[in-house]
């Protein structure tokens, strides 16, 4: 199931799966766990391209999965994560009670533009002004920020106090995240140790933060990988001069 995945990502674009081809994904998931490890609760919508992108079947398909004459899931076991396209974010809220990820995995537009290219055309100001506004209408509702921790690129102390700053005033959890390396990116992995400071700074200025280590590393199965080594060389991506240095001292 991981190959497919993995040569489904890199094939590119064909086109958008309809809702019924993103429901018949979770029930056929179902079929196939259900004699091995039992119910599936959760569905989380990613890693195969941006949701938001397609965001008339996977609000349909949403609905489905939630629905008592659907599958059931809990409206807060069902996510869709999203780079942070905002008026699709807007319409997402309005329209479903299904949770929402956002990969933020910067503090400051001067890095998310590199990371997270989207933050050109929705910067962090926009993106975390809109979760503000729109959250503010939601009732016991918390968004959950995706933050992928990389060595010497987004995990300082200064970090942690600015992300601290960012989401004051909106209601959310965030997921530290470790970087798992492969062969199409230079980034380094944040050192445990480094990870934990970082989370309890963010848990003393009172934000509600999980840690996520590496699993599957050893397989290349682990987030952000899927797939075998030196199956496919995807390109590295090109370092700006001012983070070259930054980058070299996490190496």
């Amino acid at each position: 199931m991981v190959a497919f995945l993995d040569l489904l990502h890199r094939m590119g674009l064909k086109r958008n799966l309809s809702s019924a081809e993103i429901v018949e994904q979770a029930v056929l998931a179902r079929r196939l766990v259900a004699h091995e490890v039992g119910t599936i609760t959760n569905v989380v919508f990613m890693g195969m391209g941006e949701p938001l992108h397609n965001i008339d079947n996977v609000i349909k398909a949403a609905d489905i999965l939630v629905d008592e004459q659907g599958l059931h899931f809990s409206p807060r076991k069902v996510t869709i994560s999203t780079s942070g396209l905002v008026p699709q974010i807007k319409r997402f809220l309005s329209e479903s009670n299904c949770a929402l990820a956002v990969s933020l995995n910067a503090t400051t537009d001067e890095v998310r533009n590199w990371v997270m290219p989207i933050n050109r055309k929705y910067n962090l100001g926009l993106l975390l002004g809109t979760l503000r506004e729109k959250l503010s209408l939601k009732h016991n509702y918390k968004v959950l920020f995706e933050y992928v921790m990389l060595a010497g690129v987004n995990d300082s102390v200064e970090d942690a106090k600015r992300l601290i700053g960012l989401v004051q005033g909106i209601p959310c959890k965030i997921n530290l995240i470790s970087f798992n390396p492969h062969s199409g990116s230079q980034f380094k992995a944040t050192k445990e140790e480094k990870m934990i400071e970082f989370r309890n700074i963010l848990a003393e200025g009172g934000c509600v933060v999980f840690l996520r280590l590496s699993r599957g590393d050893d397989r290349m199965a682990a987030c952000g990988q899927l797939g075998k080594p030196g199956e496919i060389q995807a390109p590295l991506l090109k370092v700006p001069a001012k983070f070259q240095a930054a980058l070299g001292a996490s190496l």
